[in-house]
């Protein structure tokens, strides 16, 4: 087959181009960064040099590929993150229609069926929206759920205080996932013919924050590490302290209050994955362990 990635060599982009490569398919990797491009071909895999504003670049690029994998590359600089996202989405809806190309698999995010109440999660509903809009496409959205490389945030929190603490976490039920699961998912997806619009959740375990605590600590010998809660508007002053603009703090705390409340997870929980992840948390723990011993 011949596949089209976008995310460049990022934690999900590097395993799911390897995995794509081995199995024999022509894979040409999307990335922005010209210095990307010989780490790109090192793996086996075609460059392809431009930026995701381009529509033109990217109808070329998609021209007689069998699938496109299209995610949002993280902007946090963007000040206003729902027309990033409205934006990124329209540009790929532009080119899927003058490419013609016909099976295309969107990195969305659990919480993505909400449209309000999520923060930044909102953009991927507003894309999965664009994206259902174009006639004749098969269409996966993929949505992974909370990252675990995410907990890397809280590394200096437990270095200077001892503890773990946000709007979220305590008794919470955290739905955890692993890139290399989602690239695995994804590798799957692209080989895996589709009629229509599906919804697939990647996810490798469910913990509870108390429990996150548990297994972190004990990696980086603090087994009496506690995740506790605090208010909205002490993580607000948090993240504020810390000098995140306030508008993307506003949308941060509301997403981490929808993980708190449950909203995020429960379409997740009525649509659950045959399987869980390989990788989980006690594997991610010892990477954990590293960088703690680094800061």
């Amino acid at each position: 087959m011949k596949i089209i990635l976008t995310g460049s060599l990022g934690h999900i982009g590097k395993p799911l181009t390897e995995m794509l490569v081995q199995k024999g398919h022509a894979v040409t990797v999307i990335s922005s960064k010209p210095e990307k491009q010989q780490d790109i071909e090192v793996l086996g895999a075609t460059a392809a040099i431009g930026s995701l504003d381009e529509v033109g670049f990217l109808a070329d690029t998609f021209a007689g590929a069998d699938a496109v994998f299209g995610m949002i590359p993280p902007n946090y600089a963007a000040p206003d993150q729902l027309q990033y996202y409205t934006s990124v989405g329209n540009s790929y809806a532009q080119a899927i229609v003058q490419s013609g190309v016909k099976r295309f698999i969107h990195l969305s995010s659990y919480g993505a069926d909400l449209d309000k109440g999520t923060g930044i999660i909102l953009g991927s509903n507003r894309v999965e929206s664009i994206l259902n809009a174009i006639p004749g496409l098969n269409i996966t959205h993929m949505r992974p759920s909370y990252f675990h490389y995410n907990l890397y945030s809280f590394l200096d929190m437990i270095k200077h205080t001892g503890v773990m603490a946000a709007n979220y976490g305590g008794n919470d039920i955290i739905i955890l996932v692993s890139p290399m699961d989602i690239a695995a998912a994804i590798a799957d997806e692209l080989e895996t013919p589709v009629n229509g619009m599906k919804v697939r959740y990647v996810v490798s375990e469910e913990l509870t924050g108390t429990e996150i605590a548990g297994v972190l600590g004990e990696a980086i010998g603090k087994p009496d590490l506690k995740w506790e809660i605090i208010s909205d508007e002490q993580m607000l002053n948090n993240l504020l302290s810390n000098g995140m603009p306030e508008t993307l703090a506003g949308k941060m705390v509301e997403m981490f209050a929808s993980i708190h409340s449950g909203a995020l997870s429960e379409d997740y929980f009525r649509n659950k994955p045959a399987e869980m992840g390989k990788v989980k948390l006690k594997d991610f723990a010892r990477e954990f362990a590293i960088e703690f011993e680094k800061n």
